[in-house]
C-alpha cells in the first residue's frame, strides 16, 4: 500500500494562514492533494493538519484528515519525521500499515504527477534504498559565494575566485518538494540525507522555497509564466 502523508499545521508565523491562502487560484494546499489524487499511485492522500479549517479544505480537494495532529507535534519546532512517523503508526494501529509512504509538502505547487511517479520508480528501482527525494541544482557556483563583515565583500571559498565556472563541480540542493520512502525506514532512521537516499532532479524553474511573501509573489510569478508557457506551446 502506497499512502501520500502531508503535513500541514494551522500555526504558521511568518504567511498567516499559509497553507489555505489562495495560489493561483486555489488554496495553496489543494496543488499538493491534486497531483498526488491525480497520479493514481496512493492507496490513500491523507492530510495531518491540527486546524479544522484545513482539514475541511482538505476533503473538499480529495483528501482524507482521519485523525488530528496532537499538539506535541503542532508547534513551530517540530521537525517533519516525528510527523510523518505519527502518521505512519495511525495507520499501522488501524491495521493499514502502509508499504510505501511519500511525504508531500503543503506548499508545493510546482509538484507534478509525474515527478511523484519518478520518485516511486526511483525508491523502488533499488532494494537498499531508503528515500528518494526532490532535488534540484543550485544555479550559480556555490563555491564562489560570498558573505558580508563589516559591511564588506569577502569570499567562503577565496582558493576558487580565479577558478571559471564552467571547471567547478555542479551542486544540488533539497528542492523541498516530497520525499518517499519505505514506511520502515521512517520509522528507522532520523536523516534521509544519506547515501541510500536517491535524488528526484526537478528543474531549477519549478523549485521555489514559499517561507516569506517574496517568496509567494515570487512563486506566483513563475507559476503563471510557466502555465502561459505551456498554454502557447
Amino acid at each position: 500500500m502506497n499512502i501520500a502523508i502531508i503535513p500541514a499545521r494551522g500555526g504558521s508565523k511568518r504567511i498567516p494562514r499559509k497553507n489555505l491562502r489562495d495560489f493561483c487560484g486555489k488554496p495553496i494546499i489543494a496543488w499538493s492533494i491534486e497531483a498526488a489524487v491525480t497520479s493514481g499511485l496512493f492507496d490513500q492522500v491523507i492530510v495531518s493538519t491540527d486546524c479544522a479549517s484545513i482539514a475541511a479544505v482538505s476533503t473538499a480537494h480529495g483528501a482524507l484528515t482521519p485523525f488530528v495532529r496532537p499538539p506535541e507535534l503542532s508547534d513551530d519546532f517540530t521537525p517533519t519525521l516525528p510527523v510523518i512517523r505519527h502518521a505512519i503508526n495511525w495507520l499501522s494501529a488501524e491495521q493499514r500499515t502502509p508499504e510505501n509512504v511519500c511525504c508531500l509538502y503543503a506548499t508545493a505547487p510546482f509538484v507534478t504527477s509525474s515527478d511523484l511517479k519518478r520518485g516511486l520508480d526511483s525508491l523502488l528501482s533499488e532494494p537498499k534504498l531508503d528515500f528518494a527525494f526532490s532535488v534540484t541544482h543550485f544555479p550559480f557556483p556555490i563555491q564562489r559565494a560570498l558573505t558580508l563583515r563589516d559591511g564588506h565583500v569577502q569570499m567562503l571559498q577565496p582558493e576558487y575566485e580565479l577558478t571559471r565556472s564552467q571547471d567547478l563541480s555542479e551542486t544540488f540542493h533539497d528542492a523541498g518538494q516530497f520525499y518517499w520512502g519505505r514506511a520502515d525506514s521512517f520509522a528507522a532512521h532520523d536523516r534521509i540525507y544519506s547515501a541510500n537516499s536517491a535524488p528526484v532532479m526537478i528543474p531549477c524553474h519549478r523549485v521555489q522555497d514559499i517561507d516569506t511573501p517574496e517568496d509567494w509573489t515570487r512563486a506566483e510569478c513563475m507559476y503563471r509564466a510557466i502555465q502561459s508557457q505551456e498554454e502557447a506551446a
